[in-house]
């Protein structure tokens, strides 16, 4: 056993500050961001040593998306002093079709990348994976609810990639993250309700 956790411990260390980015996801903190960026510098290293390369371009997008929502999240109003994003709904067709479209263009470019430029052992399930999870995290950012809703589906589906690419710290995380995902959707759900 210690052996596995000397061998792993980037990845061990990974999942265990993603259940904290996890943890204040579901409580609206905005700390999250600051726990996502630290996960995503680990797991850099990891999925390049998996293969998994559309996994290191999302873990950079992260890290990007993690400076935005922190600023997004912080923003207070210059009058009242109360933090200025909450919890929405999506509340048209046209948005549900932009991020359709969005995460098609995504799966695309992820699949052409990684098919026709990588060595890549699982382009179109790296690909699936990497596409939503740049959209839900964009979603997230924003605080709409149904992020947790497009999590479910992606969590749920990487998982078993992991657990195909013998990434059992991960595979448990992403485990948890589709059970938390369900949990984090209800108790937004509340809070939009109060």
């Amino acid at each position: 056993m210690m052996e596995y956790i000397q061998a792993n411990w980037v990845e061990i260390a990974g999942a265990i500050i993603s259940f904290i980015y996890l943890y204040f996801s579901i409580r609206e903190k905005s700390a999250l961001w600051i726990f996502g960026f630290l996960s995503s510098l680990l797991y850099i290293w990891v999925f390049f040593h998996s293969k998994l390369y559309a996994e290191i371009s999302l873990q950079l997008y992260y890290l990007v998306i993690s400076v935005y929502g922190w600023i997004t999240w912080r923003r207070k109003s210059a009058i009242t002093h109360e933090t200025v994003l909450h919890i929405t709904c999506i509340t048209s067709v046209r948005q549900v079709v932009l991020y359709l479209l969005s995460a098609v263009g995504v799966y695309f470019v992820y699949c052409f990348v990684l098919v026709y430029l990588t060595d890549s052992p699982v382009p179109l399930a790296d690909s699936f994976v990497g596409s939503l999870s740049v959209i839900a995290t964009y979603m997230l950012a924003k605080k709409k609810i149904e992020n947790w809703l497009v999590w479910i589906v992606v969590d749920a589906f990487a998982a078993g990639l992991y657990f195909y690419k013998e990434l059992y710290p991960t595979t448990v995380l992403f485990v948890v993250y589709t059970v938390m995902a369900v949990v984090g959707y209800f108790q937004w759900k509340k809070k939009m309700e109060v």
